[in-house]
């Protein structure tokens, strides 16, 4: 694969910055998906005192080729989890929070409990902070995805991740049309919920198939669609097979829009979470 072009070449300071947020806080940092997944992007949010909080722990009972989380049996839930959040927020004074985890398909309801459980005790402390949360598919389990939304989220993200003919090579034990179904179920289930789903470009997708797959999201009646470029997080995951140069995000971004999305965010750095709090109250959630 050639090597990795000029515009997703970004300055170190990743440990430099994981370090300051620690002491900013004065308390152990809680898991966050930005360490774990090794997003590009972490010295940027954790300099900005951002960050997208991880439940459920640090192992995830799948292995997608795509993902550095760690693949194993999970411990169970920790009940402790909401007071290093609580505390967090409060430290950082955030308005906009994240939640995400991996899959947990060793727990009968798939961590669905946990999370709203987070959901509610965060609502409750801090009235004011609006909350995501970007969720597995649960096994497409209905009841699971009402437990969550019982709890009011503000944002129900469920990431689609790849075209449909990518699923058995880089997200094995996912179906596509179970994730489809998930975002419809959502929406259907609190037609108020704004929905959100993402895709990574560059694992081997071809053109239409992955403009069909934006329509096919966008049947589901998702309002947020994220775009960003898939970068090989170590050497056992999935090769990088294009690198899209941002003309071309530009592009599918105005194709998705003309689909019906409310908003899409497209980029070679965009990640699902990536300045979701500058995002939503700039845009989306400023009432």
């Amino acid at each position: 694969m050639a090597r990795l072009p000029t515009w997703l070449k970004q300055s170190k300071g990743k440990l430099r910055s994981t370090r300051a947020l620690s002491e900013r806080l004065d308390f152990k940092m809680p898991n966050t998906i930005c360490q774990e997944a090794r997003c590009p992007n972490r010295a940027e949010c954790f300099e900005k005192g951002a960050l997208t909080f991880m439940i459920l722990g640090i192992t995830c009972t799948r292995n997608c080729a795509f993902c550095s989380v760690t693949h194993g049996t999970p411990n169970p839930p920790d009940l402790k989890e909401l007071d290093e959040i609580l505390h967090t927020i409060e430290r950082l004074k955030l308005r906009f929070v994240v939640l995400t985890s991996p899959n947990r398909d060793d727990l009968p309801d798939g961590g669905a409990g946990h999370y709203a459980s987070i959901v509610t005790g965060i609502k409750t402390a801090f009235p004011d902070v609006k909350v995501e949360v970007l969720v597995p598919d649960f096994q497409g389990e209905k009841a699971d995805l009402e437990t969550v939304l019982a709890a009011k989220p503000h944002v129900l993200n469920h990431n689609v991740e790849t075209v449909p003919s990518l699923y058995r090579t880089v997200r094995k034990g996912s179906l596509f049309d179970r994730s489809l179904a998930v975002l419809n179920m959502a929406k259907t289930l609190d037609p108020g919920v704004l929905t959100k789903s993402g895709l990574m470009l560059g694992l081997g997708e071809e053109r239409e198939e992955l403009l069909s797959t934006f329509q096919q999201i966008r049947d589901q009646n998702v309002d947020i669609l994220t775009l960003g470029q898939y970068l090989k997080p170590d050497k056992q995951s999935h090769d990088v097979m294009k690198y899209y140069p941002p003309e071309e995000f530009d592009e599918l971004k105005e194709a998705a829009l003309k689909m019906g999305y409310k908003f899409v965010f497209s980029g070679p750095m965009i990640r699902s979470s990536y300045l979701a709090e500058h995002i939503f109250h700039d845009t989306i959630l400023t009432s």
